[in-house]
């Protein structure tokens, strides 16, 4: 682990986050061909659901770990880069609960 590159909380994860994310990019696909065959409007709006309960999902996810990674490792060290950590924190939380 380099200094200019470090190691993310969720990398121990990342073949998840990756495999779901490319079910989520099929779903948006899914999508697409339902509105291009003109599929019923409900049908529609249940597939967008389910999309973005999975997105919400990964979103989680990767906030837990940051919380429980980068976080708590800035938070040990004190100082500025602990107090930029809970401020990013804070913010992504807002914009998750805003969304």
């Amino acid at each position: 682990m380099s200094a200019e590159a470090p190691q993310r909380g969720y990398m121990h994860r990342q073949e998840d986050y990756l495999k779901r994310l490319k079910r989520i990019e099929g779903q948006a696909r899914g999508l697409q061909r339902m509105v291009e065959e003109e599929k019923y409007c409900i049908d529609i709006l249940t597939q967008v659901a389910a999309m973005t309960k999975a997105l919400e999902s990964v979103s989680l996810g990767l906030l837990e770990e940051h919380l429980s990674h980068c976080v708590v490792e800035a938070a040990a060290k004190g100082g500025a880069e602990a107090e930029e950590k809970v401020r990013e924190a804070s913010e992504a939380i807002a914009r998750l609960v805003r969304s």
